[in-house]
């Protein structure tokens, strides 16, 4: 009767990660500018490979993200890459979380001819 009552204590139902299991912004966003410099530098703007860069940064973002093993949280990456046309591009995101446990990072990387911007998402999951 004794061991029950100790399972049944260690076996709590967590709704909030500890702080060493938490999405952390500047691990995050050294992560993916890693993952930009990496891919992009010495690269020139191709309209072609535009969709298969952004797929292949996505990617390699997210799968570098479920290395971190933080368990229980769900990542979202955007990628987006544009020309360099000396132009100015705003962008926009809207989103509904708990800023206690969820949070987001971004990088910019840029050269002559081309602008890429990366922001991951991650939401933990109740």
């Amino acid at each position: 009767m004794a061991d029950t009552a100790v399972a049944s204590q260690n076996s709590q139902y967590s709704i909030r990660p500890n702080y060493k299991h938490k999405f952390k912004q500047a691990v995050v966003t050294r992560l993916i500018h890693q993952v930009l410099s990496d891919k992009l530098t010495g690269v020139a703007y191709n309209p072609e490979a535009c969709s298969q860069w952004t797929r292949e940064i996505s990617d390699e973002i997210k799968a570098k993200l479920k290395g971190l093993e933080l368990s229980r949280y769900k990542f979202v990456v955007n990628v987006v890459i544009g020309e360099m046309r000396g132009e100015g591009v705003r962008m926009g995101c809207r989103c509904l979380w708990d800023s206690d446990t969820d949070s987001m990072a971004q990088d910019v990387f840029m050269n002559d001819s081309l602008f890429c911007v990366a922001v991951a998402y991650g939401v933990y999951y109740y």
